[in-house]
C-alpha cells in the first residue's frame, strides 16, 4: 500500500501562493504581526486541510527547546503520585509542554537510568520525586545546568528548587489529635531509610509524645522496607499488639502503609476506633470503602503540581532565576477513626 507523502511547508506555500518563510512564520509564531489576518487564516486553513504536522526535531534544533518535561516519580502505583502526575501533565499542557514520565519504584539506580534516558532525549527540564540515594544525580543536573524541581521530598544539603509540604507540622497535628482524643500508647509505622520528608514525619510524631509525656519507647516506632511492605507491616503490627502494654492508636506515615495496616487489623478482628484509633498521612480512594471514616492528612496536590510546573518553566525560560523553595501547609481531616 502506497503511503501518502508527508505534507511540507513548501506544499502549503505553493498552494497558497506565498513564500515558504511566510508559511513557516505563521505556523510557528504565536503572533502574526508581519502577516495579515486574512493571509494567516488562509495558511492555517490549508495546513489543517492537508493535515500538516510540524517537524518537531527541526523546531527544537532551531529553538534549542523540545517543549518536553521529564517527570520522575517514586511510585506511580501510589494514588498520591498518580494524582500528582495528572495535575502536572494538565498544567504543562496549558503552557504547550508535553510530559514524559517514569517511576523509579523508590530505587536510586532506576531513577538514575530514567534521568539519563530523558536527558538524552533533550527534555527541557525535570520534575523529580527523588529516591533515597539519588543525591549524585541531582548534583549532576546542577553541574550540567539542567533546570529541575524536586517535588514531595528534597535533600536539605543540596541547594535546589523544590515544592513540598511541611511534613513536620502535618505529622505533629495528626498525632496531636490522637493524643487529645485520650490515646496514651501511640505507635507509628514509617518507611525505613533516611529520606528527609519521612524523618520529618517521624520527628513530628516524636515531638508530640515528648511534649505530652506519653510513652516514647523506641519499640512503638516501626520502620518498614518499601520492597517488603505487606510482610513488614504484619510483623510490625504483631509486635505492637503482643507487647506488655497494648497500643491504643497507630499513625501511618503514608496511605499505602495505612491500607496494608488496616487490612491486617481487620483480619485480626480489631475494630476501629473502639479497639484502636487510626490516623494516616495522605488520603486514598480506598479509604472511601472502609467502614470507618479515616482521619488523614490531606496534601494540597493541585497546588503542589501547579507550583512545580510554574517554577520549572520559569527556570527554563530564565536560567538565572533565583532558586525557589516552597513549603506548603497540609490540612488535617478529622474523622471517626481517631476516636
Amino acid at each position: 500500500m502506497k503511503k501518502n507523502k508527508k505534507v511540507s511547508l513548501k506544499d502549503i506555500a505553493k498552494e497558497v501562493g506565498v513564500s515558504i518563510a511566510t508559511v513557516s512564520y505563521v505556523l510557528s509564531s504565536a503572533k502574526n504581526g508581519r502577516v495579515s489576518d486574512e493571509m494567516s487564516k488562509k495558511i492555517k486553513k490549508v495546513a489543517a486541510k492537508r493535515n500538516y504536522r510540524p517537524n518537531r526535531i527541526a523546531q527544537s534544533l532551531k529553538s534549542g527547546k523540545t517543549n518536553t518535561i521529564g517527570l520522575v516519580l517514586a511510585d506511580i502505583s501510589n494514588p498520591f503520585f498518580a494524582s500528582i502526575a495528572r495535575i502536572i501533565e494538565d498544567e504543562a499542557a496549558k503552557l504547550n509542554y508535553t510530559v514524559i514520565f517514569g517511576s523509579s519504584d523508590e530505587k536510586a539506580e532506576k531513577s538514575s537510568r530514567l534521568i539519563d534516558f530523558l536527558s538524552s532525549h533533550q527534555v527541557d527540564g525535570f520534575i523529580i520525586a527523588p529516591s533515597e540515594g539519588s543525591e549524585l544525580d541531582i548534583k549532576n543536573l546542577i553541574t550540567q545546568n539542567i533546570p529541575f524541581v524536586l517535588i514531595d521530598r528534597y535533600f536539605p544539603e543540596i541547594e535546589s528548587n523544590y515544592v513540598v509540604v511541611d511534613n513536620f507540622k502535618a505529622s505533629y497535628q495528626a498525632v496531636e489529635q490522637l493524643a487529645e482524643s485520650g490515646k496514651k500508647k501511640i505507635a507509628m509505622l514509617a518507611y525505613s531509610g533516611g529520606l528527609f520528608h519521612m524523618e520529618e514525619r517521624i520527628r513530628g510524631y516524636e515531638t508530640v509524645l515528648e511534649r505530652d509525656a506519653l510513652s516514647t519507647e523506641s519499640s512503638l516506632l516501626k520502620r518498614i522496607e518499601f520492597e517488603n511492605i505487606e510482610k513488614d507491616v504484619k510483623l510490625a503490627i504483631d509486635a505492637l499488639i503482643s507487647s506488655k502494654e497494648s497500643i491504643d492508636a497507630v499513625f501511618f506515615a503514608t496511605n499505602t502503609l495505612a491500607i496494608h495496616g488496616l487490612k491486617y487489623l481487620d483480619e485480626l478482628g480489631f475494630n476501629v476506633p473502639n479497639d484502636i484509633a487510626i490516623a494516616s498521612f495522605d488520603e486514598s480512594e480506598a479509604f472511601d470503602f472502609y467502614y470507618c471514616p479515616l482521619t488523614h492528612v490531606k496534601q494540597p496536590l493541585l497546588e503542589m503540581g501547579k507550583k512545580a510546573v510554574q517554577v520549572l518553566i520559569t527556570q527554563i525560560s530564565n536560567p538565572e532565576t533565583e532558586v525557589s523553595q516552597l513549603s506548603l501547609d497540609a490540612k488535617l481531616i478529622v474523622r471517626e477513626s481517631s476516636g
